[in-house]
This record gives structure tokens, C-alpha cells and sequence, in this order.
């Protein structure tokens, strides 16, 4: 029964959904400036130049994940509808944690997600779903994001540059561990993640001779994993 479509894409789903977007948008202004301004009074030792050179990087390597994301929220409007999918994307932006959700939801109701038996009931279990998994997240960074400061130092203690080998170690280690999984399942995802990883040495190579190529690297080998993927 897709008669609960209705109610999915009703215009006052639509107007709930507007703040909670918008205040992400004002969220993100907001921490843009304050990154700048600690920059500007020197407390930390960047330019103004290092700092939008450090926008501009994060917002060509963003550009592979918005795609994808994208491609997702476009499965997701045609079973829970534009609102909630705009909305849940657009605060929580992890589009496999969100259909995987919105899934257990229905099938909390004994309903495959999708399914011509995927009705209000269901529709309205994996809204809750959504909902209640993303506020399991907030509740930990509201109560226990100002002591990880104490911990970093305690694991650091002062050294910056230990810090950011750690850091570095972090992210090979969750980059591997999420990569790993996709090159084990096989066929387009284990294509895509050759294709990427052998895009991104070659881009290696040639950015050491067009240096500003270096900042897009991470953007472009994303895409190319992604374009590879399609074609097979």
C-alpha cells in the first residue's frame, strides 16, 4: 500500500523538516567562522590563507561522500518520502546507518522494507527507528565530548606531534576497517576500491609536480572508485 506516500510527502512534513535543516546550515556558518577567528587572533599558528586552503580541501573530499549519500536519499524518498529523507541525511549524513534503520524498523513490524506490504505502520516504525538511533548519538557527544579533552591530554601528554600520529593512526585504522568490508563482499565494490586506491597513487605522483592538484586527491579517487563501480 504506497497510499501512506501521502502522508510521507504531506506539506507539513515538509515545514517540520525546514528548521531542523536550516539550523544545521546556520550550525555549520557557525563553526566556519569560529574556525577562522581563532586564526585570526592567533590561537592556533595558520594563516588566513592555510585556513581557506584547509575549506577548500575539505569541501573537494566531501564531494565523493555527498555523492553517495545523494544517490541513497534518492532510494530512500521513493519509500519514506522527500521530508524524512531530506531530513535525516541532512542532520546525521551516514546514509548506510540510516537505511539500515529505517530497514530494522519494518522489520520490527514483521514488514520488508519497501515491500508491497510496507504501509503507515511501518512507515511510521522505521521514522522511530531513525530517530531514536541518531539521538543515542547526541546524548554521548552532549554528555562526554568536554572530557575527551582530559583524555587526549592524558594519552598525549602535551606532544602535538604524537597527537597527530595517533589521529593518523585513527583514521587508517576506520578508513581500513570500512574498507575491508566492501573488498571482501566482491564485484563492483571490490572494483571500486582498486579502482580508487590505484587513481589515488597515480594522483600521488602527478600532484608532487602540480602541488595544487594535491588538495582535490582525496575528492577525485572517491569519484573514479564511484564512476568504476557504476560502469561494472
Amino acid at each position: 500500500m504506497k497510499d501512506y506516500l501521502q502522508v510521507a510527502n504531506d506539506p507539513w512534513m515538509w515545514i517540520m523538516a525546514v528548521p531542523v535543516v536550516v539550523l544545521t546550515g546556520i550550525q555549520g556558518i557557525i563553526f566556519a567562522k569560529k574556525a577562522f577567528h581563532v586564526s585570526e587572533v592567533k590561537v592556533v599558528n595558520l594563516t588566513r590563507e592555510q585556513c581557506i586552503k584547509a575549506f577548500r580541501v575539505g569541501a573537494v573530499s566531501a564531494v565523493g561522500p555527498a555523492v553517495s549519500v545523494f544517490i541513497v536519499m534518492l532510494g530512500m524518498m521513493a519509500v519514506i518520502g522527500g521530508p524524512m529523507s531530506w531530513l535525516r541525511l541532512s542532520i546525521i549524513g551516514a546514509a548506510p546507518t540510516e537505511l539500515t534503520a529505517a530497514t530494522i524498523g519494518a522489520k520490527a513490524m514483521g514488514i520488508e522494507f519497501g515491500s508491497s506490504e510496507y504501509g503507515i505502520k511501518a512507515y511510521a516504525s522505521s521514522v522511530w527507528t531513525m530517530t531514536l538511533n541518531g539521538c543515542g548519538w547526541l546524548l554521548f557527544c552532549g554528555l562526554f565530548t568536554h572530557k575527551l579533552g582530559a583524555i587526549k591530554d592524558k594519552v598525549a601528554k602535551g606532544d602535538t606531534r604524537l597527537m597527530g600520529e595517533i589521529c593518523g593512526a585513527a583514521i587508517l585504522g576506520t578508513s581500513g576497517y570500512l574498507l575491508t568490508g566492501h573488498l571482501l563482499a566482491g564485484g563492483a565494490r571490490l572494483w571500486a576500491g582498486v579502482a580508487a586506491a590505484i587513481s589515488m597513487v597515480i594522483l600521488e605522483i602527478v600532484s608532487d609536480k602540480v602541488p595544487k592538484l594535491k588538495e582535490y586527491n582525496l575528492g577525485l579517487a572517491m569519484i573514479v572508485g564511484m564512476i568504476v563501480a557504476a560502469v561494472i
